[in-house]
């Protein structure tokens, strides 16, 4: 019988609206204050909604320290190159001449790359009198910038890593919405398991801060508009929950092979033990109010893990704060785990953070294995009220103290991408190994 190979954590790098590293943003969603704001980055003043959660104080050269990559990068390409650089120092190893091709880069990409300063100045370009006119753009410098349309391109972000870490194997961006950085994650494990990378860079990054962004959740009523209270806005499974808090942020982990890893010493956070994926044929922004999508993904990764349902302690859930969405993710966490629902502590960091579409999943799952570092289950801020239609576990408030021996996180993507991961305190993985399994 051949033994699957399995995948350790070894680095965490993140850039979040909590803090610009994984030691503060992990500080911060433990003390369960959101950091949802007025926004700052535009003049919202015209919309529906004006408050998010930014990321603050981000200073790109010296968290990167490359002017000439930075020429072509966006807002959120400075991030996911300054989590990942996090991510590869901590785990004290990166690509060399001699194992460059045995890397692996797998992201998750955000909606939007382009800076909305851009896309107002082609727009104002094209149409200065409210006609289309393509001649037009020709007199219109940034209309004609290489820079700007190279960061418009969904595959920027992963060229920009790539040749900033010198990684020459197997790359692949993953385009799900909401689900992008889990499925990254997910991808990315299963190389290594193969045997077609030993070591991959993965994670996701997002930043639809943005008029065009912002514009497109106001019109699906997504986003909550509690502009006079915005620490309060993000309150997932609370009876009085009206849409989520845009955020913004970069989450990258590095994976690699668990033997190689235990040889060089090397801190292993966790074991990625499974990875789960569904589609929903729902509709495009809703789950099934009988959340068949996340129970089919979470079945699925408890099953890859090698686990039973006995076996998982905390969720981290999408929990978005809309009311569609965490009503249908609490029924789907009852079909699964039913008479044992109450014995898995459940929490959305979406109640600090904010959500970072494409970043959120990957954010999760490092927010995931430093909870099974510490034996620390984060809490979900702003539950007031609980919707009795999400009568789950909910971590309230302050963290709960208690060795994680599993856990999980969901991603669910607009579209219907669903993705679930799952993780294993790397002591239970030893001891496995250590048996043959």
């Amino acid at each position: 019988m051949t033994i699957r190979r399995r995948v350790a954590i070894t680095g965490i790098g993140l850039v979040t609206p909590a803090g610009l590293d994984a030691a503060s943003t992990w500080a911060r969603i433990k003390t369960a204050r959101s950091c949802a704001g007025p926004i700052t980055i535009f003049d919202a003043s015209g919309f529906s909604t004006r408050i998010a959660a930014e990321v603050k104080g981000f200073d790109d050269l010296p968290a990167i320290d490359d002017r000439k990559l930075l020429k072509y990068a966006s807002r959120a390409h400075r991030f996911a190159l300054a989590a990942a650089d996090q991510a590869i120092a901590d785990a004290g190893v990166r690509p060399t001449l001699q194992d460059a091709a045995r890397w692996g880069c797998v992201v998750g990409a955000g909606m939007m790359t382009v800076a909305h300063q851009e896309i107002a100045a082609v727009q104002s370009a094209a149409a200065p009198e409210g006609e289309f006119m393509a001649s037009a753009l020709l007199n219109e410098p940034i209309a004609n910038d290489v820079m700007a349309f190279s960061r418009s391109l969904s595959t920027a972000g992963i060229a920009l890593l790539l040749r900033r870490f010198g990684i020459r194997g197997y790359a692949s961006t993953v385009h799900t919405a909401c689900a992008s950085g889990g499925q990254a994650i997910g991808t990315a494990m299963r190389l290594i398991r193969r045997g077609l990378a030993d070591r991959v860079l993965t994670g996701g990054f997002d930043s639809m801060i943005s008029p065009v962004g912002l514009s497109g959740f106001c019109l699906l009523s997504a986003v909550s508009a509690d502009n006079d209270q915005p620490e309060r806005a993000s309150r997932p499974f609370d009876l009085t929950r009206n849409g989520f808090v845009l955020g913004e942020g970069a989450g990258f982990l590095v994976l690699e092979e668990w033997n190689s890893a235990v040889q060089r010493g090397a801190t292993i956070y966790a074991e990625l033990a499974g990875d789960g994926n569904s589609l929903s044929s729902y509709r495009i922004t809703d789950s099934h109010p009988s959340g068949d999508g996340p129970i089919q993904s979470m079945r699925r990764a408890i099953a890859d893990a090698g686990a039973s349902i006995a076996d998982i302690d905390y969720l981290n859930a999408h929990g978005t704060s809309t009311p569609m969405n965490d009503r249908s993710e609490c029924a789907a966490v009852k079909a699964v785990f039913g008479d044992r629902v109450n014995d898995v502590g459940v929490s959305s960091t979406k109640s600090v953070t904010g959500h970072l579409i494409a970043a959120a999943g990957a954010v999760e799952a490092g927010l995931c294995a430093l909870a099974i570092r510490d034996s620390l289950m984060p809490p979900n801020a702003n539950l007031q009220q609980l919707d009795p239609d999400c009568d789950v576990n909910i971590v309230r408030d302050t963290p709960c103290a208690q060795r994680i021996g599993m856990a999980i996180s969901n991603s669910l993507g607009f579209g219907g991408s669903n993705s679930c991961l799952a993780f294993r305190h790397p002591e239970d993985t030893a001891a496995l190994v250590a048996s043959g399994r």
